[in-house]
Order: C-alpha cells, then sequence, then structure tokens
C-alpha cells in the first residue's frame, strides 16, 4: 500500500506533495529536515493523503495533484476542511 500526502508549511503556507509507503515516518523525516525540498519550509502539517494499491497508481495521483486541476481539487478539500491557504 502506498499513500499520497500533501503537507503545508506552517512557515509560508505553501504545500508540498509525495508519496510514501510510511505516512507517519515521512512526515517526521519532513519535520527533522531531512527532506532538502521542505528543509527550510519547516513545521509541516499533514493536510491530506490518500491510499493507493500500487506504487504506479500513487505516482499518477501525485503527478495529478500537481497539476492546475489537482491544485483546485486540494483547495476544495482544504475549503472543506476549513484549513487556511
Amino acid at each position: 500500500m502506498y499513500y499520497v500526502y500533501i503537507l503545508q508549511s506552517q512557515k509560508d503556507s505553501g504545500f508540498y506533495t509525495g508519496l510514501t509507503k510510511n505516512i507517519s515516518r515521512r512526515v517526521r523525516e519532513h519535520n527533522g529536515g531531512s527532506v532538502r525540498p521542505t528543509k527550510a519550509r519547516r513545521p509541516l502539517m499533514l493536510v491530506y493523503s490518500e491510499k493507493c494499491e500500487t506504487r504506479a497508481k500513487a505516482r499518477m495521483r501525485e503527478k495529478f495533484l500537481k497539476t492546475g486541476e489537482g491544485r483546485e481539487f486540494r483547495q476544495g478539500i482544504l475549503k472543506s476542511r476549513n484549513i487556511p491557504r
């Protein structure tokens, strides 16, 4: 099982989208500073995750979430959860 996730920076309110097999470990890695793209944007909060059956499906979903339509989808999720953008 793989997970696609979206993190939001509490520093600059920006987003990071990724995929992993172990979501709790990966969020700890991001907040611990061992992931270069998010190191300067800590602390990060997990705002969305979804399960995918295979890595290929997770990668396709991750790519979708990084498109314009995917960002609109993300904004809808955040709005429904009352998370500031």
